[in-house]
């Protein structure tokens, strides 16, 4: 960890951390095969950890990343990034209750372009954030707007406090190039805290950037944890290192600060700064931990740590690997604790979690097209050793979605039908498979229900009548029971339009609104209907993609009797062009749905309406500007 300081030379003494090895070769063997779980062979055999140094000087910095490639590295930007966040039940009888964020962590809050204080929604649209009354839901107002130059990534409130995290226009980079490329375009990530005790009249109170692309965020009591990915650009004989400005002040990471893994990084090497900011204290001054690794592909955030991925070098099988990097966080302490590494790549970041001490994984190795992708859960404990694996599941699938809930691990899978395994893992040295549930379609998104029953929201399939594939069909959304795991039946499932028929929360669980007291589930849905009459001569092919003909949000009666639709909401009016492109990109397309007591509030780039929880009858609505 690092304070910020306007002194220009950062040094803080900190303890070396090499993370431990993970070399489990068996009787000196350096290449064995070992018959494990299903009878597969074991990829974990080659894998060690790879352990953080520190650079002695920049030049050293400089050598380093001179062997990487001349290409510049990919980002995902944002999980692509649940003690799961459903109603606020509060204590105070002047607010009424009210849904918050779909989140993974119970305590660990995810930045999104909606939040509620039950009282006031903030609303992302395009670069302005809205500050609107929604108390009275009949006469909505905007009572101020936040505008911004660039491009908005969401937000957090806290109390008194909106934190805007966003990233400014391209800037040139000097002459720093990689081969091939035009002088490079940097953006830089700004955190902007605002004090919105006077709702009216909002108060910039705090301003932080950082060079390089926004990635993901948390929120753990008053702190929000950044993290934020920069090329490491190389110029010959100089490396551009990241640059953090606040109060004025910039001050560039030394390179002696700055941990490393020894590893070569074929897609370019990266900065990866974890920054930590006290929302409610604007006299302490940010921290931050850098470390030059290949570009962050996910992460996950329990309350006290960190977890960030990234892709590693093949094993010596030629299986591809991703290195594990835990980052401890209380307050303002950030500290890289251990790091390690397993076999295959994570799906996002409901691939992971960390239970009892120990962090659990699943990845995916191989290539789906060719029949050699198969499956793995490995357990690590806090210093990312080795506890416990199940590898080789689902050959010649891959993990479409992935839910921890405690002691039990479920996992879909898909090629042609879609498996939901139940994984047992009360013992962490030994996971296994207790059921298996195979039915069409498959599950992008996995959701607890309760203890017993889990919703699943993906695609409807039909098999291809030539080929090992299948074709996807409307979206579709389904109870299981998995009661008795070792039987995990689907109690009831529906299927909304046909192919081409699209939701966010397939990409995006902050799209998804589930309360089980209220009986509720919400999703914003994109429909598509195939137009009968373009096949005259018979059915349409499994293969045929409907026309867009309607878009909001379907809201649900969800039992453990099943699903029932209660009705639709949509903001796209009969006015509104009826053209099928229109419904893909309107900026009437509602993406997010919440409550605050008996009223259902939708969301769009360009209106928030109200309904009726009850009957959905329209209440009010407010277009922004």
């Amino acid at each position: 960890m690092r304070f910020f300081s306007s002194i220009a030379n950062l040094t803080l003494n900190k303890k070396k951390i090499v993370g431990s090895g993970l070399i489990a070769f068996i009787g000196g063997a350096l290449i064995g095969i070992m018959l494990l779980n299903l009878g597969q062979l074991s990829f974990f055999s080659s894998v060690s950890a790879q352990p953080l140094w520190k650079f002695s000087s920049y030049e050293e910095l400089v050598d380093f990343v001179n062997t990487s490639s001349s290409y510049l590295p990919y980002y995902l930007e944002g999980d692509v990034v649940f003690a799961f966040g459903t109603a606020l039940r509060t204590q105070d009888t002047s607010t009424p209750d009210y849904s918050t964020t779909n989140i993974q962590v119970k305590g660990v809050d995810e930045a999104d372009i909606v939040k509620s204080d039950g009282q006031y929604l903030y609303v992302v649209s395009n670069k302005t954030v809205y500050i609107i009354n929604a108390s009275v839901p009949e006469t909505l107002t905007i009572v101020s707007q936040i505008r911004l130059n660039g491009t908005l990534h969401g937000i957090f409130i806290n109390e008194d406090r909106l934190v805007i995290f966003g990233s400014s226009s391209h800037e040139l980079v000097g002459d720093f190039y990689r081969s091939y490329y035009w002088p490079y375009a940097t953006p830089k990530t700004f955190i902007e805290i605002y004090d919105i005790s006077e709702k009216t009249s909002p108060t910039l109170t705090r301003n932080v950037t950082v060079d390089g692309y926004y990635f993901n965020s948390r929120m753990i009591g008053n702190y929000a944890y950044v993290v934020v990915n920069e090329p490491a650009l190389l110029n010959d004989t100089e490396v551009k290192l990241p640059i953090i400005t606040h109060g004025g002040v910039a001050v560039e990471v030394n390179a002696t600060d700055i941990q490393y893994a020894k590893v070569i990084d074929y897609y370019g090497y990266t900065f990866t700064t974890i920054i930590a900011i006290d929302i409610q204290n604007d006299a302490e001054e940010p921290t931050f931990e850098t470390i030059l690794v290949g570009a962050t592909r996910s992460m996950y955030v329990s309350q006290n740590n960190i977890f960030v991925t990234l892709s590693g070098e093949p094993n010596v099988f030629g299986v591809e690997t991703t290195l594990i990097y835990r980052i401890r966080v209380e307050a303002n302490v950030i500290e890289t604790a251990a790091s390690g590494e397993v076999p295959g790549r994570v799906l996002n970041q409901f691939s992971m979690d960390e239970y009892d001490n120990h962090f659990r994984i699943a990845t995916t190795t191989g290539s789906l097209w060719d029949g050699k992708s198969r499956n793995h859960v490995y357990i690590l404990n806090m210093d990312l050793e080795l506890v416990g694996k199940l590898e080789g599941l689902a050959p010649g699938e891959r993990i479409y979605s992935a839910r921890f809930m405690g002691e039990k691990f479920y996992l879909v899978t898909f090629r042609k039908v879609d498996p939901l395994f139940v994984i047992e893992l009360t013992d962490p040295t030994n996971p296994i498979v207790l059921g298996e549930l195979k039915v069409t379609g498959y599950s992008d998104y996995l959701h607890p229900y309760d203890a017993n029953h889990v919703i699943g929201v993906g695609k409807e399939t039909v098999a291809a009548e030539m080929g090992d594939f299948s074709w996807y069909q409307g979206v579709k959304i389904s109870l299981f029971n998995v009661s008795n795991p070792l039987d995990p039946q689907e109690i009831d499932k529906d299927e909304i339009g046909d192919r081409g028929t699209d939701s966010p929360v397939l990409r995006d669980h902050k799209a998804f609104l589930f309360d089980k007291e209220k009986q509720l589930l919400v999703i914003p849905v994109l429909v598509a209907e195939i137009d009968e009459s373009k096949y005259p001569e018979g059915e349409p092919p499994s293969n045929a993609h409907g026309d867009y003909v309607w878009q909001g949000a379907y809201i649900y009666n969800i039992t453990l009797e099943g699903l029932v639709l209660k009705g639709r909401v949509t903001h796209i009016g009969d006015g509104a062009s009826l053209q099928s492109s229109y419904y893909s990109y309107s900026p009437y397309s509602v993406k997010r749905a919440l409550y605050i007591g008996d009223v259902l509030y939708t969301i769009s780039d360009k209106m928030v309406k109200t309904n009726s929880l009850d009957s959905l009858d329209e209440i009010g609505q407010l277009e922004l500007p």
